[in-house]
């Protein structure tokens, strides 16, 4: 099957690749704030996690179901600590979740038919394309349908399920079990939780890296001996490439691939990639709104700018591929660079174990991985200046997926606790060990997980998990990330910004400024549908201020 995974090169690299070589790499996670982990980290689950990581073996072919299945079922010490054998017997639970590239609900069907024949309980599935799970998910809340029991959610979405009352807080055993205290410092709390309850078992990291080809860079490299580590030098790179033959395929060099089609709300981290770079000032933690007015900020100098770039390279014939105004964010990372086509990609971090260990991948052997590129200026949104200053910010897109019960099950306590220990499985510590080793749509996400001989031992080498790890490490941990605000309505102000952008790259607007502006119109509109006062006070909140 396939799945995620994507990074990016920045000049923070070489001080990263100090900081993380050879074994003093854990304890300078640790330094880092958290990302490391203790020696008897390992003790009571090495067994476990060796043999997992060799189902199927870096190298040998995309795991299968019965592979899942085998994992599942190797990860189930924890529930049988918690759960009788039958306990469930005669529940039945429903729960929705992606299906993206045989990923997600596949995978976890396979985890969990073990939990299943263990425990007694049935789970019956809703399974979604990530392009219709906003809609699916508004609409149950509208109607007050909520027809599932379990669900697969992002963080953003806590803003509109958990202020609504229609979550389930988790029980004390559950935390004990998945051991959260394992998870890196972002996701941490208040992630997770609302008013002080918390409802999510986090079972993936999500922060936006850079991936690119080194087949395109280095002496005598047709992309130049630099890889590019500024958005400046993206676009100048993705330009100069038109009419050059791709050295791996023989096929038409391209540069930096931009998803140009709408994805259900998700195509918006997309170009705030870009944005980010451009317009998260380290001075402030927002980017998106002014967080006293909630005036949007992305028609301002620095987002039409990110705007500008993408219709810049539009309108330069052979810089991306042919139709690429109908490639979403699926199709650049799958169907494109992990394919062989296109040498840069801004995507979720698992691209990069996907890139070993798909069998749709054919850049493995020459994928390199970094921050979000910088810009070489920088907005200031206080003074309405630009700032001739390198600017790094590294987009925590998504805030992770996570596995959350709902209200649903909150009166009958037979159900509640096997919904929770459903969750529960999937949020294992061993187990997301292997979701962020192989493809599964989830990227690394724990202290845990930044041990590099795991990885070494499951067929991984060295410098790849170095390059990979510290991607992600270095996105994490980057002191002017930009993180997204956990609020009502998010993915509305996401899903008519994508539908702006759409008309905007066909020409259907007179310019960058043009369409920012309808965006920011748009945004006002649903800002003064929700309630402004209140989106204030929870988008302040939401960024610590």
């Amino acid at each position: 099957m396939k799945v995620e995974l994507y990074n990016a090169i920045s000049g923070a690299m070489m001080s990263r690749r100090k900081m993380l070589a050879g074994a003093a790499s854990v304890g300078a996670l640790g330094a880092m704030g958290g990302m490391g982990a203790t020696p008897a980290m390992a003790d009571a689950h090495s067994n476990v996690r060796a043999e997992i990581l060799k189902i199927p073996g870096v190298g040998m072919g995309s795991p299968t179901d019965a592979d899942w299945q085998k994992v599942g079922e190797l990860c189930l010490g924890p529930t049988k600590g918690n759960v009788a054998e039958g306990e469930f017997e005669g529940v039945e639970l429903t729960f929705m979740g992606l299906n993206n590239q045989n990923l997600h609900n596949f995978l976890f069907r396979g985890f969990l038919k073990p939990w299943e024949a263990y425990t007694g309980a049935k789970i019956n599935w809703i399974d979604l394309a990530q392009a219709d799970y906003n809609a699916r998910l508004q609409q149950s809340i509208a109607t007050g349908t909520v027809d599932f029991d379990i669900i697969e959610m992002g963080a953003p979405f806590e803003g509109d399920t958990a202020s609504r009352g229609l979550l389930d807080e988790m029980p004390d055993w559950v935390k004990e079990q998945i051991e959260d205290d394992d998870l890196v410092g972002y996701l941490q709390p208040p992630v997770g939780t609302w008013d002080g309850k918390t409802y999510r078992v986090t079972i993936d990291g999500d922060c936006h890296t850079f991936s690119y080809r080194k087949d395109y860079f280095g002496e005598g490299g047709i992309g130049g001996a630099e890889v590019p580590s500024t958005w400046q030098q993206v676009n100048q790179v993705t330009k100069d490439l038109v009419g050059k033959e791709d050295p791996l395929t023989g096929l038409p060099a391209h540069g930096y691939l931009d998803p140009l089609k709408g994805w259900g709300g998700f195509g918006m981290y997309f170009i705030a990639n870009r944005a980010a770079a451009y317009n998260k000032h380290p001075d402030s933690p927002a980017w998106l709104f002014e967080p006293d007015t909630m005036k949007p900020m992305v028609n301002n100098p620095g987002w039409v700018q990110a705007i500008q770039d993408v219709m810049d390279l539009i309108a330069v014939d052979g810089a991306y591929p042919a139709d690429q105004i109908n490639a979403d964010p699926g199709t650049t990372a799958f169907s494109q660079f992990l394919a062989g086509t296109g040498s840069m990609l801004m995507w979720w971090g698992d691209v990069g174990s996907n890139a070993r260990t798909s069998d749709s991948s054919v850049v493995g052997d020459v994928v390199g991985f970094g921050i979000n590129p910088a810009s070489e200026r920088r907005y200031n949104a206080v003074t309405g200046e630009w700032e001739e200053e390198r600017n790094e910010a590294p987009q925590m897109a998504y805030i992770g997926w996570g596995v959350y019960v709902t209200s649903n099950v909150s009166g009958d306590e037979k159900r509640r606790k096997a919904a929770w220990s459903a969750a529960a499985h999937l949020g294992g510590k061993d187990l997301s060990l292997w979701t962020s080793a192989y493809p599964s749509g989830f990227q690394p996400y724990r202290n845990s997980h930044f041990q590099y001989d795991e990885w070494e031992a499951a067929g991984y080498d060295r410098a790849f998990v170095e390059d990979y790890l510290g991607s992600n490490a270095d996105s994490y941990n980057h002191p002017n990330a930009a993180i997204e605000p956990r609020i009502p309505g998010i993915f509305q102000y996401y899903s008519v910004a994508e539908d702006e952008l759409s008309k905007g790259f066909a020409g259907q607007y007179g310019s960058a400024q043009e369409t920012a502006d309808a965006i920011a119109a748009a945004w006002e509109a649903i800002t003064d549908q929700i309630g402004r006062d209140s989106q204030i006070a929870l988008y302040k909140a939401s960024l610590g201020m």
